[in-house]
């Protein structure tokens, strides 16, 4: 049975009148939690989707972007898009429940605000509604301002981010505690890390975004300090 079979099943539930916090209790542990990763891309960024007034086809593609969708699993994928879609449940609902699943600030928290990113930014067009809803989720998740604000720069682009807060180190941290930060954040970039956390393999080219961004955030702080 592929992830989408089962996430498909998991939203039916739902909608068939399973009360939320019951689906979630069962995708607490692995290997469900991959499933519950998935619902949490689909559900917020279904409703993201929803947050500017309309849902762009480059919205919807861009869940290509997050997930790697096989051909013979596109017809379920599609399916879980629109359940998550048609689902009367705010938005908040499906954030809280997801955090309560993990600690604050743990980093599949951050995986997935990545993958709502992604979403927000496919239309080449990040509306203020976008962002607050960005923002609200990132707060239910008990992620910091600091973090919200890297992300943010990471991914939309009008502003350079800031390499310090890429690597999440001081400005003022030696040479040799960024570069030990730097290394860090790459172990914990790697895919293995990912899928043991709970990312679903079709979903580990998030790794890809988030390692160029670390390596270039390294490399502009080694280069100013060497100058």
């Amino acid at each position: 049975m592929s992830i989408w079979t089962r996430i498909s099943d998991a939203l039916q539930a739902l909608r068939q009148g399973e009360p939320l916090s019951a689906v979630f209790e069962r995708l607490r542990t692995a290997p469900e939690r991959t499933v519950a990763f998935t619902i949490a891309v689909i559900a917020l960024g279904a409703k993201l989707a929803k947050a500017d007034g309309q849902v762009t086809r480059g919205e919807v593609s861009a869940f290509r972007r997050v997930f790697t969708i096989a051909p013979e699993d596109e017809a379920n994928a599609a399916r879980v898009f629109n359940l998550a879609r048609q689902d009367v449940a705010g938005f908040d609902l499906y954030a809280r429940k997801i955090a309560g699943m993990f600690p604050p600030r743990d980093p599949v928290l951050i995986d997935l605000m990545e993958g709502l990113f992604e979403i927000a930014v496919a239309d080449d067009d990040f509306h203020p509604q976008e962002e607050a809803f960005l923002s609200e989720v990132a707060e239910i998740f008990g992620l910091s301002e600091r973090c919200f604000r890297c992300l943010r720069a990471r991914f939309v682009g009008d502003v350079p981010p800031d390499p310090y807060d890429v690597l999440e180190v001081e400005q003022d941290a030696s040479l040799d505690a960024i570069k030990q930060a730097y290394r860090a954040a790459v172990r914990e970039t790697h895919p293995d890390r990912l899928v043991a956390r709970g990312v679903p393999p079709e979903a580990v080219q998030l790794a890809e975004h988030r390692l160029r961004d670390l390596n270039r955030a390294w490399e502009e702080i080694r280069a100013k300090r060497a100058a």
